[in-house]
């Protein structure tokens, strides 16, 4: 994971940023203060600068809880669809090395973690859509079992006809609609 910070009015931008969504969407996050979340990030440099990430490739992402065992706040990425800036990547780099022709730029698992994020697992991906239905069009790489990942496949899921599916690909394709989604604890 790079070890990057934000200029002042990288900071300034994303907390304003951060906020204003906060507050239009409450309901992801009731009864979580803003100025306890503000606190957290302005305290972490690093987790600030995924979080600037996140933002940077449309994952518009805001808390979607707090887990008071740890005492960290969840961003995820809240997009309606996979974000845009991290799609038509395979799932990770064993899968890249593997595609011999038509190689996509990129892995999931590798660009998630140069971020500082973790792919979102299945149950986090169904809290996720608990809160609102997402990938009605596109579809998101999910942390793939190692069980299923031995065998050359990942999962990947996605919101149609009133509810979610979880499927199976190869970990070596990759398409245009299909991204992933983050989540960092703060």
């Amino acid at each position: 994971m790079a070890q990057f910070t934000l200029t002042d009015a990288q900071t300034a931008t994303l907390l304003a940023t951060l906020q204003a969504r906060f507050e239009k969407n409450i309901y992801r996050h009731k009864h979580i203060p803003w100025l306890s979340v503000q606190v957290k990030l302005a305290a972490n440099k690093q987790k600030l600068w995924s979080v600037w990430q996140m933002e940077l490739t449309e994952g518009e992402p805001d808390i979607i809880g707090h887990d008071t065992a740890t005492d960290e706040y969840l961003f995820c990425d809240c997009a309606a669809e996979s974000p845009k800036g991290r799609r038509s990547f395979c799932y990770d780099e064993q899968a890249l090395e593997a595609r011999k022709e038509n190689k996509p730029k990129r892995s999931a698992i590798s660009v998630a973690n140069e971020m500082g994020i973790s792919i979102l697992t299945e149950a986090e991906y169904r809290q996720l859509q608990q809160l609102e239905k997402v990938d009605t069009k596109t579809s998101s790489w999910l942390l793939t079992p190692s069980s299923i990942r031995q065998l050359g496949g990942a999962i990947f899921a996605d919101y149609r006809y009133g509810q979610v599916f979880i499927y199976h690909n190869g970990a070596e394709s990759y398409y245009a609609a299909r991204g992933f989604r983050g989540l960092l604890r703060v």
